[in-house]
């Protein structure tokens, strides 16, 4: 019973003592940016380019090269989602609707995901000190397809998130990136509070 307790004060200290400011800074970036998609507000994509820029220095250092690349997509995908957000095409002074997906989109996710994680997952094993290469490159994969269906508001993005953010805490607390895994821990709640609320906006514009 002390070897657990000691052990949970070391971790709570490693914690609180050892994340870096930088760490920290891209936590509540992130918290907020997704925090405010959830509540499909458009200001969370000025503050997401923030938070990428941020991971993109902290995932480097971990070795998690899909996951820094990443970033550099999603730096590419906030402009386009804040542009796209921003007004219809048909009436200018209103924002996007939300959208629901289709099944022909269903078919070529899954298709994309499975030929992304295997092409880079392998990349990654042979040629780098990846950790978790295949993970990683199929998170990466989740991620690219959730992101473009957020930046196009489409209703399942938040179920996509969900389940990757779930991977991701376990990937992250596994690398010590605990600030990292626990802001994931976070998000899936989020994610999910996202999903209900965008479901709900939904029903109301299909009334």
């Amino acid at each position: 019973m002390l070897l657990l307790i000691d052990g949970f004060k070391e971790s709570l200290v490693q914690f609180l003592f050892g994340t870096g400011w930088l760490e920290w800074c891209g936590v509540f970036t992130g918290i907020l940016c997704v925090w405010l998609a959830a509540k499909n507000n458009i200001w969370n994509w000025p503050i997401a380019i923030v938070s990428v820029l941020i991971y993109i220095v902290i995932f480097f250092e971990s070795k998690l090269y899909a996951d820094m690349g990443l970033q550099f997509y999603f730096f590419a995908m906030n402009i386009y989602g804040w542009y796209y957000w921003s007004k219809q095409r048909d009436n200018p002074e209103k924002e996007r609707p939300i959208g629901i997906i289709t099944l022909k989109e269903i078919v070529l996710s899954v298709i994309g995901i499975i030929v992304f994680t295997l092409a880079l997952g392998f990349i990654l094993h042979k040629n780098t000190d990846a950790s978790f290469p295949f993970i990683d490159s199929f998170c990466t994969a989740c991620s690219l397809i959730a992101q473009i269906f957020l930046a196009r508001k489409v209703l399942q993005n938040w179920l996509i998130w969900i389940f990757v953010d779930i991977i991701y805490v376990s990937v992250y607390f596994s690398k010590e990136l605990y600030a990292t895994g626990l802001m994931y821990a976070l998000y899936v709640i989020i994610a999910t509070i996202g999903y209900i609320d965008w479901r709900k906006i939904y029903r109301e514009q299909t009334n």
